[in-house]
């Protein structure tokens, strides 16, 4: 839409696009460049480039404070969380109207509401995924503290946005009502990626942490073998997870079968690697949206992921269209795998990523800003 009016817009999210890439990282960049066409746009983050304010893309970034390690043994940081939320206090200094500020990781969530008040701007929520009760299972009995921070968080705005219909209803069962945004993807761009010359039957791209589940996928080479002897898995990505697994592949005796990539700093070979196969899995059971999905769509291959509350990437996958949806097992998952190989459902992934382009995303953003 062609926007009437012009904002002053500023995103707050500790982590920065391109020098930390996250699905959160991108959505921000994605639909920030695409707004400051119309509008003035700041991104207010911690500082990875080495000094100073600077553009990207059209977006201006303010670093109010130091880069640090987002992550303390395979979990998020909670001093780097606090410090971010401390230094947004002195660092947050340009007047805008609209503030929107990712919900995790929550201390940051606060610090923006002093500043839209100071500045008397509208300030939004959004929500990439609600923990709940999910937090004494990563942390034990220390997940209290968690747990009350984000439940703390709905009461500092009425305007909220869950980036799925997963989150959203998540939301409303504790109260909170929210407007659906989801995440896209560049659809025109990954068309004109070529493929990889190196083929394979079967892909997973993304961060080799515990929730993402990438041993059931090695168990689950296992089973395929029987049917398919020299079946090929890819698997893109590093973490706390990744020797493990490179042991768990070998003493299953399939480590001639799976190729570990590691991280690949070029975004366009992943999608490269994901045109060359037949399937994406995608085991996790933790995924606020899974842009990887409609990644694996856009590049005309089905995806088969795991049925858990958790897993919003489920919301993405029409059954026996564009991919499946089974149990979380290595079972489920090699019967699942080895169904997708045999079909086609080339056109039908097309159909389905192409809803999410990023021009479209955006055009629900700023129906948003127009509302307000």
């Amino acid at each position: 839409m062609e926007a009437g009016y012009y904002m002053r817009i500023a995103f707050v999210y500790d982590a920065v696009y391109p020098w930390i890439k996250g699905g959160v990282e991108r959505r921000i960049y994605e639909i920030g460049r695409r707004l400051s066409r119309r509008h003035e746009v700041h991104w207010f983050g911690l500082e990875w480039w080495g000094g100073g304010e600077r553009d990207i893309d059209g977006i201006r970034l303010h670093g109010v404070g130091g880069g640090r390690p987002l992550y303390v043994n395979g979990k998020r940081s909670i001093s780097e969380a606090l410090y971010f939320g401390l230094k947004l206090l002195s660092g947050f200094k340009h007047d805008v109207d609209f503030i929107d500020v990712q919900a995790f990781p929550y201390f940051s969530c606060f610090t923006s509401k002093a500043r839209s008040m100071m500045a008397g701007a509208r300030m939004a929520v959004t929500w990439h995924e609600l923990w709940g009760s999910y937090w004494f299972e990563y942390l034990g009995i220390k997940g209290l503290a968690g747990w009350a921070v984000e439940r703390a968080v709905p009461k500092l705005t009425s305007m909220h946005i869950a980036v799925s219909s997963v989150t959203r209803r998540r939301l409303e069962a504790v109260g909170v009502q929210a407007e659906v945004i989801p995440n896209g993807i560049d659809f025109e761009h990954i068309a004109r990626v070529n493929r990889s010359c190196e083929e394979s039957d079967l892909v997973f791209a993304g961060r080799l942490v515990k929730e993402k589940n990438v041993d059931l996928i090695i168990r689950a080479v296992r089973i395929l073998r029987k049917s398919v002897p020299d079946v090929k898995c890819v698997i893109i990505g590093d973490g706390p997870e990744k020797q493990a697994l490179v042991r768990l592949s070998d003493r299953l005796g399939v480590g001639g079968n799976i190729v570990f990539k590691g991280f690949l700093d070029n975004h366009d070979d992943v999608i490269a690697c994901m045109k060359s196969s037949k399937v994406f899995v995608l085991p996790s059971t933790r995924e606020g949206f899974g842009i990887v999905v409609l990644e694996a769509n856009a590049c005309g291959i089905p995806v088969v992921t795991v049925r858990h509350e958790r897993n919003a990437a489920c919301s993405l996958v029409e059954e026996g269209l564009n991919g499946f949806t089974c149990a979380v097992s290595p079972e489920k998952i090699a019967e699942k795998t080895l169904e997708a190989m045999c079909r086609n459902m080339r056109q039908e992934c097309f159909n389905n990523a192409s809803k999410y382009d990023w021009s479209k995303i955006v055009s629900l953003y700023e129906n948003l800003l127009e509302r307000i």
